[in-house]
């Protein structure tokens, strides 16, 4: 089984960068996996809700153990973000198109946690 058959199995997603504006793949992508039955985490501090879901400030805040952190955040935020991903010992991470940086990729590799280079949105 490839990696992203395995993450998409996987129920538990967060997308940090959800956004309310929906023509922003940050609102695209929470709406597309609430709708094929994922358990949906919006992360931004900006917004109270996305798409009817509650929304938070930062992965911490999530109450329910995280499997899958689908990022479509700007790498220079990115690399915070997968340093809280670590911390909270998440292994899995999507990095969408735009979110990409080396020191991202090498962060993740240097702690084991497992990345997709691939957009959820066209998978689903």
């Amino acid at each position: 089984m490839s990696l992203i058959e395995k993450t998409m199995k996987m129920k538990n997603w967060a997308v940090v960068g959800a956004t309310t504006k929906k023509n922003r793949y940050g609102h695209k992508i929470v709406k597309k996996l609430n709708k094929n039955d994922y358990n949906v985490f919006p992360v931004n501090p900006k917004f109270e809700e996305v798409d009817g879901l509650k929304c938070y400030p930062d992965l911490s805040s999530i109450e329910t153990q995280i499997d899958v952190v689908d990022m479509v955040v700007n790498p220079k935020l990115g690399i915070k973000v997968i340093k809280e991903i670590n911390k909270l010992g998440i292994k899995y991470v999507w990095l969408q198109p735009g979110t990409r940086s080396q020191e991202i990729r090498d962060y993740a590799a240097e702690n084991e946690i497992e990345i997709v280079e691939d957009c959820i949105y066209a998978r689903l």
